[in-house]
Formats: C-alpha cells, sequence, structure tokens
C-alpha cells in the first residue's frame, strides 16, 4: 500500500468483506474496538452494514474525554475560578460536564479558559503572561502523555515558575483487564488502539491472550485497516496479539516516549467515567517535578460528584449498552446540549450513533 486511497478502496473492502463471512462460518463473535478513531471509522464508512450478522462490533473505553471522571472537571473548574489563574486545554474538554457544570459555562461567567492545540501553546502562554498562572489540563492516554511530560521537564529547565499541570492521564491496558473479568461484558476479542501502541507496544497487552484467552488485534484507522484487523482476529486458531497497523507499531513501542513517562510520571490508580476505579491505570507526577503539579499547588476542592439523571455514558463506554438504549439520547442529550461525556467528543460513541445512525 502507497496511498490513502487504498486503503479505501471499496472494492478491497468488499472483497475482505467477503473473506470474513466465509471464514466466520456461523460462529458469533463479539469484537470491541478500544479506540475511540476507530469507532468514527466504523461508523462513518458503514463498517458494521458490510460484516456478516454474527460478526458483533461493540465500542470500549477508549475515548479519552468520554472517559475522564466528573470530579476532574470538578477540580478544573474549580481552579479556573481562582484569581489571577488561566485554564488551557484541548477544546473537546470544554463541554465536558462536570457534577454542576462545565468549562464552557464558567468561561461564559467570566473564568479565564483558554482552547489550544498543544502543550507547547500552554507553554507559550505561561512565557507571555508570566502575572498568570497558566494551568494545562492533562488528559488522554499513553498517545499524549508523553508530551505533557516533556512540557514539564522543558519548563523545569527553563525555570518557568507560573505553568503547572492538572493530571488526569489514563493508561489502557489495566482497564481490558477489568473488562474481560466482567461478566457482563462478553468479549472475544479486541481491536486494540494503534496510536497508543504506538508507545507502548504490543507486550503490555500479552495477558489479554495469555490469561484470559481473547484475541486481539492492533489496527490501524483506516476502513481496510479495520477490516483486514477483523478479518486477522476471526482467523486466529489460537489467542495471540497480532500487530495489522505495522506501518507504525512494534512489539517494543518507541523507548524515547516511554522513558519520558517514566521520568515524570508514577503509576496510581484511576477513576474512570462509569468503571469505577482501575488499580494501575493512571498517571500522576512525580514528587520531583510537584512545583508543576496542579493539584499540589491548587489544592483544588470539589464536592462528591455527581452522574447526570438517566445518562447511560458509563455502560457505553463498557460496551454493556448501546446509546440507542439511554432515553436521553438524540432527546435531552444531544451534540448542542450534551448531557453525557459520549455525546461530546468526536471520539464519543453517542456522538457517532447521533451522527451516523439516527
Amino acid at each position: 500500500m502507497k496511498y490513502i486511497d487504498e486503503f479505501r478502496d471499496g472494492r478491497l473492502i468488499a472483497k475482505v468483506a467477503n473473506e470474513i463471512a466465509k471464514r466466520a462460518g456461523g460462529r458469533v463473535y463479539t469484537f470491541m474496538e478500544v479506540c475511540g478513531t476507530h469507532t468514527m471509522a466504523i461508523f462513518r464508512y458503514g463498517l458494521r452494514g458490510l460484516l456478516p450478522e454474527n460478526i458483533r462490533l461493540i465500542s470500549g473505553p477508549g475515548c479519552p474525554v468520554c472517559v475522564t471522571p466528573a470530579d476532574y472537571l470538578d477540580k478544573a473548574i474549580f481552579i479556573a475560578g481562582l484569581e489571577g489563574v488561566i485554564v488551557a486545554t484541548f477544546g473537546d474538554m470544554m463541554r465536558i460536564p462536570g457534577s454542576h457544570s462545565s468549562l464552557e459555562k464558567e468561561k461564559a461567567k467570566g473564568a479565564s479558559v483558554k482552547a489550544v492545540y498543544s502543550t507547547d501553546d500552554a507553554l507559550d502562554m505561561a512565557r507571555k503572561k508570566a502575572d498568570s498562572q497558566v494551568v494545562f489540563l492533562g488528559v488522554g492516554f499513553e498517545t499524549t502523555a508523553p508530551t505533557v511530560a516533556a512540557s514539564i521537564v522543558r519548563a523545569k529547565r527553563e525555570g518557568i515558575k507560573n505553568y503547572s499541570v492538572l493530571c488526569g492521564h489514563k493508561t489502557m491496558p489495566e482497564v481490558l483487564r477489568i473488562l474481560v473479568k466482567d461478566k457482563s461484558v462478553n468479549i472475544d476479542g479486541f481491536l486494540l488502539p494503534g496510536h497508543v501502541s504506538a508507545i507502548i507496544g504490543t507486550r503490555p497487552y500479552e495477558f489479554l491472550s495469555k490469561e484470559y484467552g481473547k484475541r486481539c488485534v492492533v489496527a490501524g484507522f483506516e476502513p481496510l485497516d479495520v477490516m483486514q484487523s477483523i478479518l486477522m482476529l476471526v482467523d486466529q486458531s489460537s489467542p495471540r496479539v497480532e500487530v495489522q497497523y505495522k506501518r507504525a507499531v512494534e512489539r517494543s513501542g518507541n523507548g524515547l516516549a516511554q522513558r519520558m513517562m517514566r521520568k515524570v510520571f508514577d503509576t496510581t490508580a484511576a477513576s474512570w467515567r462509569g468503571i469505577g476505579r482501575v488499580d494501575h491505570s493512571g498517571l500522576k507526577i512525580k514528587r520531583e517535578f510537584s512545583s508543576f503539579d496542579a493539584e499540589v499547588r491548587f489544592r483544588p476542592k470539589a464536592a462528591p460528584p455527581r452522574a447526570p439523571k438517566g445518562c447511560l455514558c458509563g455502560e457505553v463506554l463498557k460496551g454493556v449498552k448501546t446509546p440507542v438504549e439511554c432515553r436521553l439520547f438524540g432527546k435531552a442529550c444531544n451534540p448542542e446540549h450534551p448531557v453525557g461525556a459520549c455525546m461530546v467528543s468526536s471520539e464519543g460513541t453517542c456522538a457517532a450513533y447521533y451522527r451516523y445512525c439516527r
């Protein structure tokens, strides 16, 4: 494959779909795509409609904004309300509901909340606004964590004292352990996230096949990538971790990015929206860099988090429910007025259903 068009060639995709139907036979398979980008690709290109009825795809907790719990937003809102503080964040975080408000609503009331495209933007803001404290909202999986770690190292090296991070980073492998142990979630295999795997490699997933007998394929994001990955899952004679996305993923991952994360972060337990507290699934800033930890600097206060009444976002993130089973979907909850986090992000399952499946 040389060109992107080849990965979107309808004839090739249909050919792979026919092979999936032939090789699956009559056996029923349930595969979970973990990454939100996979979810959007599956819906955007109508891939579910090309698969036989005995191949079932469900969406998992792969949208980083969606799994960010309400109490993290509550802390960010508290910090945004402090005098002389600018909260810098990726755009999707602005509209995610906390327990009682959102950053977007607080900005409308006068809080200083700025959307940025990168940690470089946030650092540059701190350099230019030396009389303000700039707090970057560090969310996302192993894909974004190395860049946030690098920004902290750079801030320390340059002596930037008005920059800090409210760390909400999560790591992927351990939450998958929770899902395979949950009897309400019946999964035969995983389409593993390509972006995360480009950083961590494939070793951290091997327990899924060795301990739990789950088929795993690290998939790319084009429609042909996804379909080929499903074919590889069906074809596995014994459960193992394979890589379809070989143009970006190696077994050992990105050593430089891994070292940067280890330099700045320790592993900790983390709360996942709808799933709860998962051991060893989060990152926290090391004591050595505590002066850049917004949690330490500002001691944000947050009341016990409150989930929106009637919202099934948590069950959707686990793959137990689909958005259309939620009585709020498309009515009280829509992209203009999201009730749950899964409707906000472009990678959210509810947003995908709303856009492509109504």
